[in-house]
């Protein structure tokens, strides 16, 4: 019979079902001992229930049929935790006149206990056919111990494996909803932050007294920099959630240097402590993402900014040479260790140093998922004297990524 199960009880069937070995396990139990039904059986205080079975004599139980659990040997097993073994009901003083040989019609019978990894009751591993059998024997008991302990570890591996699928199902989720939400509050941001400096702008130049001016002027700067964070955080969401960095790449020289000088003059209006030298000669023609390249510039300009020393200037090499278009960008400072070198291009990096204690770290990971976009690598030096960060393009790489336009 069928009934209803509870949804912990369907949930331990389908666990067995999903074992692929069990129907060749049952088939080797019949092939060795002659019995022609053989089953795995879910026993609990209340219930029994057929998980798997191979029947060659009609017995009749598939998977979900119950026995009224009194009518059972394999509950008795329950209650004392001994396998049972009864090569021939008519010849055993203990199962003679017992009733479930009589109700069921079986002679032979044997059934070995299901124990889980944390020592809890499982079911039973069970065979029975109305014909006698030879079942007292080592070779058949270390079958059915070998068995019921590889049910037993199948089972745990399978619920490790779903509450691992469940764990992970629900991280992505989070993550997903976290990166929607960083999306959404990204683009929010960037209006209001136009509009501040549209108006730093206006303030600018109108005829103010001078701490007003400087007021603005910082005003002006800092949206900048908010600028730069929400781009950041926006590309970081947009990755994850699958869209990546798209290029629209074109070949032209003059705007690529007009937008790079721009950046380096933007840069000198949020700070006004380094001195930059800026230089550049691009005598070959490549194609790239202009505004991804001038992005590029302006977190490595503004890393260079956060960690240089104030009283060294940063140093930008920008040039074509040998089929290769490179960026770099050199200040002096402190030294980066090697452990913090291997971390620098992975997202939410920072070095915690008294000048970036704001910072996202996403800077230097989206400079280099821009890299990888044009075909290209970050490279990062760092000695007692100097700190440069690199980014070397093949000239070609272009070409092979139109499909990005």
């Amino acid at each position: 019979m069928k009934t209803t199960l509870s949804s912990a009880l369907q949930n331990d069937i389908d666990n067995v079902v999903q074992i692929n070995a069990i129907p060749s396990l049952l088939n080797i139990i019949c092939k060795t001992t002659g019995m022609r039904f053989a089953a795995v059986a879910r026993v609990t205080d209340e219930k029994w229930i057929t998980c798997v079975s191979q029947d060659d004599i009609n017995f009749g139980l598939k998977t979900g049929d119950e026995l009224v659990l009194e009518t059972t040997i394999c509950n008795e097993i329950r209650q004392h935790s001994n396998p049972v073994i009864i090569e021939e009901v008519n010849k055993s003083a203990e199962f003679c006149d017992h009733h479930t040989p009589a109700q069921y019609g079986f002679q032979s019978y044997i059934s070995f206990p299901i124990y889980r990894k944390n020592g809890d009751f499982f079911g039973t591993l069970c065979a029975i056919d109305p014909e006698p059998a030879k079942l007292e024997n080592r070779e058949v008991r270390d079958l059915f111990v070998l068995y019921t302990q590889l049910i037993s570890f199948h089972l745990d591996s399978i619920e490790q494996l779903n509450d691992l699928t469940v764990s992970l199902q629900e991280e992505k989720h989070i993550g997903e909803l976290r990166e929607t939400f960083i999306a959404i509050l990204g683009h929010d941001l960037r209006n209001p932050v136009g509009t501040t400096r549209m108006c730093a702008d206006i303030l600018l130049q109108m005829n103010l007294p001078e701490m007003a001016a400087r007021q603005a002027s910082t005003i002006k700067s800092t949206s900048y920099r908010m600028q730069g964070l929400i781009d950041n955080l926006l590309d970081f969401a947009k990755g994850h959630l699958g869209d990546g960095i798209r290029l629209e790449l074109s070949n032209n020289k003059q705007k690529l240097k007009k937008l790079l000088k721009q950046v380096s003059k933007e840069i000198k209006i949020v700070d006004t402590q380094h001195e930059i030298l800026f230089n550049i000669n691009l005598d070959e023609d490549f194609h790239c993402d202009v505004n991804r390249v001038g992005q590029l510039y302006s977190n490595l300009l503004g890393n260079a900014i956060k960690h240089g020393a104030v009283d060294k200037p940063i140093i930008t090499e920008i040039k074509t040479e040998n089929n290769q278009f490179s960026i770099a960008v050199s200040n002096a400072g402190v030294k980066i260790s090697e452990e913090k070198m291997t971390h620098l291009f992975k997202p939410f990096f920072t070095t915690n140093s008294e000048n970036n204690k704001s910072g996202l770290g996403l800077g230097l990971y989206i400079s280099s998922e821009i890299a990888k976009a044009h075909g290209g690598t970050m490279e990062a030096f760092s000695t007692d004297e100097q700190t440069t960060f690199k980014f070397i393009m093949p000239i070609n790489a272009g070409n092979s990524n139109d499909k990005n336009d």
